[in-house]
């Protein structure tokens, strides 16, 4: 017996498929005659996808600066797995792993390259932070919680020490078994040609839509050789929508040119959450939508695109014996008016609306569904 069956699931392909659920695995998928303790049918009504993964979010409770709770980011908003991106450094990654256990989405980290994490805007402007020996001991004592490592790469956080963070973290992904690298890239100095001659394949730009100088599109509105370079070499391009990070006019013409983001992420915290730009994952997703994106696209940025990255190799893709995380949503027909970081303007006609996650076999109805949906697990 199953301990979850969902009947008659729509897919992202508008193929209908009934999905069952075992002991926090996915234990089948197609046509299932078979009894469950709980059966849930939807009709070929609702869309299931493996669970969305957001590979960029800020949940360190105790954070001074980018703080939000796990679950308020996570499985509140339809998203199973969340990827803190460099809150923490060595010095509080085992208070922040300690936290994490008592969510009920998954939570992984990338660890900060400076040993402090992020108590500051400009962690990387003093060398003695950059602790390679640090770093490899909490990668040690965590090494199913630290998925990568984070180098936040802009002016503010590397004060007047260039690109050397950049080449210190270059050091510790090598020395740690080529953890997967994301780098953050903002206002210059460094340049981000500079920046990015130093990345190789797997390696994450993120912030890759945004409108500051320092931009990846040339002035004239092409991709910078450099960029084109570093795509071809397998470099990876995140979103981080974030307060101040997503430019609508760089991204629309970047997707016009066929340069489609790897991820999709949100750069989520408390204050972005409420207040906005960003919201949730989904929002950010919608706005991929509007600019373009095919459905299929989007939902690979935060399943399959994004379980690779991270080399979370049981997640992002609905087979046997996968996780048993699922994201159920609804495209809805609403048309909205979308901001970017910089207070621009997009016109959407649909929302993707998410109204209930599965995590680890076990179903949770988002705050959306509750109050739009008459849908219960």
């Amino acid at each position: 017996m199953f301990d979850l069956l969902l009947r008659r699931a729509r897919l992202v392909d508008d193929t209908v498929s009934d999905i069952a659920l075992k002991d926090g695995k996915i234990a089948a998928v197609g046509d299932i005659n078979a009894p469950a303790a709980k059966t849930v049918d939807l009709h070929g009504e609702y869309f299931v996808s493996a669970g969305w993964i957001d590979s960029h979010v800020h949940c360190y409770t105790k954070s001074p600066i980018y703080y939000d709770e796990p679950d308020s980011i996570g499985i509140a908003t339809g998203v199973t797995t969340v990827v803190d991106a460099g809150s923490t450094g060595a010095d509080d990654i085992d208070d922040f792993y300690a936290l994490t256990r008592e969510a009920a989405t998954d939570v992984y980290a990338l660890l900060n390259i400076s040993r402090v994490g992020l108590i500051a805007q400009n962690e990387l402007a003093v060398m003695a932070n950059i602790d390679g020996d640090a770093v490899t001991q909490a990668v040690k004592r965590h090494p199913d919680f630290i998925v990568g490592l984070k180098a936040r790469m802009s002016s503010s956080v590397v004060g007047e020490n260039g690109i050397t963070p950049l080449e210190h973290a270059k050091t510790m992904q090598k020395e740690n078994g080529n953890l997967p690298l994301m780098v953050h890239i903002g206002n210059n100095p460094p340049d981000l040609d500079e920046i990015v001659e130093y990345l190789n394949a797997g390696d994450m730009i993120t912030h890759c839509y945004n409108g500051k100088p320092n931009r990846i599109l040339t002035p004239g509105g092409e991709l910078r050789a450099s960029v084109t370079r570093a795509l071809q070499r397998g470099v990876r391009l995140d979103v981080g929508h974030g307060s101040a990070s997503l430019n609508f006019a760089v991204a629309q013409r970047a997707i016009r040119l066929g340069i489609l983001p790897h991820t999709i992420s949100s750069d989520i915290y408390c204050r972005n959450r409420i207040s906005g730009p960003v919201h949730s994952l989904a929002n950010v997703m919608s706005k991929f939508l509007a600019m373009g994106m095919s459905l299929p696209q989007v939902i690979d940025c935060v399943t399959a695109n994004a379980a690779d990255s991270l080399n979370l190799k049981s997640k992002g893709r609905i087979q046997v014996g996968r996780d048993a995380d699922l994201t159920l949503f609804t495209l809805k027909r609403q048309p909205m008016v979308l901001m970017d970081s910089e207070n621009d303007s997009l016109q959407a006609e649909e929302m993707l609306v998410p109204i209930a996650a599965v995590r680890a076999g076990k179903g949770y109805v988002t705050q959306q569904g509750s109050e739009e949906y008459d849908f219960d697990f």
